[in-house]
């Protein structure tokens, strides 16, 4: 059974697999190096960097806050990611949000995000996040079916994004 884990390097492949996939363009691999990435010893490096980011002190940009990363494993099998951001800069409060994930292209349309999202939800009441900002592009109904069936209530729409509070509770 799938599950959100801290990042682990006993997923290595498979997370390597899943970033060559076709249409597998997540914003948050836009800068990483993956040939360099490949190696075991600069993948265990880049892991151990994820969990540091959970770190009040940790050295992040500008403008970024404290986050929890995630990944749904299911054994060796990486399908996805998830960030818990542990509060709202004023970016995050209007575009962002507290949680942001995504699933790779061959794991789609089995409810892994809907599981993601629920299981996340207890994490963020152990960070003291209650209720939880999440925020989807207008239109991706994928996505807003999955905040809606954890419970979000939509409050607005900001340039183009739908933002839903959830309670965690």
């Amino acid at each position: 059974m799938p599950k959100l884990i801290t990042p682990s390097t006993h997923v290595h492949r498979s997370w390597l697999e899943a970033l060559a996939e076709p249409e597998y363009d997540p914003r948050w691999a836009e800068d990483l190096d993956l040939v360099r990435l490949a190696d075991p010893a600069t993948f265990e490096d880049y892991v151990e960097a994820q969990r540091a980011q959970a770190d009040e002190d940790a050295p992040r940009p500008r403008g970024w806050v404290p986050a929890t990363y995630l990944w749904y494993v299911e054994g060796s099998e990486f399908l996805g990611r998830l960030s818990i951001r542990h509060r709202l800069s004023p970016w995050l409060r209007d575009y962002g949000g507290h949680i942001g994930y995504d699933v790779r292209p061959s794991a789609r349309r089995r409810g892994h995000a809907t599981a993601m999202l629920r299981e996340a939800l207890p994490w963020c009441v152990e960070l003291g996040i209650d209720p939880v900002l999440v925020t989807c592009d207008v239109d991706n109904v994928a996505s807003r079916k999955v905040i809606e069936n954890g419970g979000g209530k939509f409050e607005d729409q900001r340039d183009g994004k739908l933002r839903y509070w959830v309670p965690a509770t």
